[in-house]
């Protein structure tokens, strides 16, 4: 395989700077099978992230719909009308990315080949999500139903990694469009979906990370076999045959690698996608190091870094949130070494990820949190449980490591209004939305992140905290319920959730802009502030520069504000 890698590397490097430069800024997906978590659920995660992007937590009640009913199939991205698909007589409740029967989906466009998209295609790669959480109950359902659908259909979007976790199974399934004249080719997608080993966990994060896959082994089965629960590999009978009539592959089919023929990795897919799942693999695997080289993205001969890893320890839905809230801190590729941060080293850096100075092109380190995140979750899928307890979309409205994580259940049957406001959107802000409240907030700690980050977090925790506290006897009590019953209280308790965590960050917002006004301290006691014996508010402190930028400070001016000797 390292052959192939080193072969395809000059060849393929032209087509995939350009083809993902406009897409490595999106998402990050991590995932742990049952065995790797600290009680046997299934996890995974999404950050759904872009620039200006606004998002509602979707909901799709259960529906019948009388045969025939045709469905309208509106561009998740852009809101473009693409066409219309035949309808499901029966559809599932969904809410957010999860439905009634846990099953979860999440996605990470990689971009690929920019020939391969078929512009004729109906389904984009949101729509086909939440059609398919609306007909599928299980993981290899919901393959068996994404791939037959883009297959009559066709497939709109760039290439994309789904993560596709039932409380059993975790998988990942990549696909692409087989570009869009009919005369060339009668063919629509290639793709292929590797189940997740139950002790391992996984990442990807804007790069395909599919390279060769087992095509006739006990493993691997064609497409007939998804429904009868065999195989662990799967794929379209087309993703070597295709490659091959396309010029991109030559070798012999069991060489054959995914990613080095469709979308190849190329610096922007090691250093700025693939890092962050190298980054997630650090925190909770050993020997990780190994790996740097492929991570930083220069050597061309670096051992590729696996698709998933056996982790040190096994995972709760705690240690999920932090690694959605990771910023490479205590890695070579931390965002705390330079100027880039501020006066207050924020953990982030503005966009666009490339810059030029001086003619010479310059490229930002993109952690897995991003200020351009609209929502992120962690969902919990647990296969002892009646199914409307047993799934958990713990949801924050932001980026994920400014916000905390509220529990929605999978059968929650309205969305809570914080989630879904009238009347908000990206363009009209309302007090009443935890995306513009929760954004307004982080708005005013990033450019003086080490000073006012504290007070943020420790809000933060304490509601996290809260949740986790309080989720046994929430869900002792729903165990007592009727369904009818769990899922009506349920839903109630998803939306208190929401409501209470929406007032105490308009609280919390109230509170920074007093503490901390005019790059100021204000003193407190006891979690109030102080006053003069004369009712006065207490002198404020003034913190200045942080050490370690005074330093720096210093050393660029070269003495030009040094106070000479008397």
């Amino acid at each position: 395989m390292k052959k192939c890698f080193i072969v395809a590397w000059v060849g393929a490097l032209a087509f995939t700077l350009s083809a993902q430069l406009s897409t490595v800024s999106a998402c990050t997906n991590f995932i742990v099978g049952k065995k790797a978590s600290v009680d046997g659920s299934v996890l995974c995660t999404y950050s759904a992230d872009d620039y200006g992007m606004f998002q509602k937590l979707a909901h799709y009640p259960a529906a019948k719909h009388p045969k025939g009913t045709m469905r309208t199939v509106i561009d998740w991205d852009t809101n473009e009308y693409r066409g219309e698909i035949l309808e499901a007589e029966e559809t599932y409740n969904v809410i957010g990315n999860i439905n009634e029967w846990q099953l979860t989906i999440g996605e990470t466009t990689f971009g690929g080949r920019e020939e391969m998209v078929d512009t004729t295609g109906i389904l984009d790669y949101g729509s086909l999500i939440y059609i398919t959480l609306q007909r599928a109950k299980t993981a290899r359902e919901a393959i068996d139903v994404m791939t037959t659908l883009v297959e009559q259909y066709g497939y709109a979007s760039e290439g994309e990694t789904f993560t596709i976790c039932d409380p059993n199974e975790a998988w990942i399934l990549e696909m692409m469009g087989c570009a869009s004249d009919r005369k060339v080719s009668k063919e629509r997608t290639v793709w292929v979906a590797i189940r997740i080993p139950d002790d391992a966990i996984c990442g990807h994060a804007n790069q395909s990370r599919i390279t060769t896959f087992d095509q006739k082994g006990k493993k691997a089965y064609g497409k007939w076999a998804m429904i009868n629960g065999k195989g662990d590999v799967l794929f379209s009978k087309n993703v070597v045959s295709y490659a091959r009539k396309m010029g991109w592959f030559s070798g012999k089919d069991e060489d054959f690698s995914y990613n080095v023929a469709y979308a190849f990795p190329d610096f922007s897919g090691r250093r700025i996608c693939d890092a962050r799942v190298w980054s997630f693999f650090n925190r909770y695997a050993d020997g990780m190091d190994r790996y740097i080289p492929w991570a930083e993205g220069i050597d061309k001969n670096a051992e590729v870094m696996p698709l998933w890893v056996k982790p040190n320890k096994k995972l709760s839905v705690h240690d999920l949130e932090e690694a959605m809230r990771d910023h490479y801190e205590d890695t070579p590729f931390a965002l705390d070494s330079d100027i880039g941060g501020g006066i207050w080293e924020m953990p982030y850096r503005p966009t666009p990820l490339y810059y030029t100075v001086d003619g010479k092109k310059y490229f930002n380190e993109r952690p897995t949190s991003t200020q351009q995140a609209t929502f992120v979750y962690v969902s919990q899928m647990r296969s002892w449980l009646p199914r409307e307890v047993g799934g958990i979309l713990w949801f924050a409205n932001d980026d994920g490591n400014m916000a905390p994580f509220t529990p929605v259940y999978c059968c929650t049957t309205e969305a809570p209004r914080p989630y879904n406001t009238p009347g908000a959107d990206e363009l009209n802000f309302s007090f009443d939305n935890a995306y513009w409240v929760q954004n307004w907030v982080s708005n005013m700690v990033y450019p003086r992140y080490s000073l006012m980050f504290p007070s943020l977090k420790a809000v933060r925790d304490s509601l996290d905290n809260s949740y986790f506290r309080a989720q046994k006897e929430v869900e002792d009590k729903a165990l007592t319920l009727e369904r009818e019953g769990r899922v009506t209280f349920l839903t109630s308790y998803s939306a208190e959730k929401a409501d209470q965590m929406l007032a105490r960050w308009q609280q919390l917002a109230q509170y920074l802009i007093v503490k901390y006004n005019d790059m100021i301290l204000k003193p407190e006691e006891n979690g109030q502030f102080t006053r003069t014996k004369h009712g006065l508010g207490s002198r404020p402190v003034r913190p200045g520069y942080p050490e370690k930028f005074g330093r720096q400070l210093v050393k660029q001016t070269a003495g030009k504000f040094l106070i000479p000797e008397q």
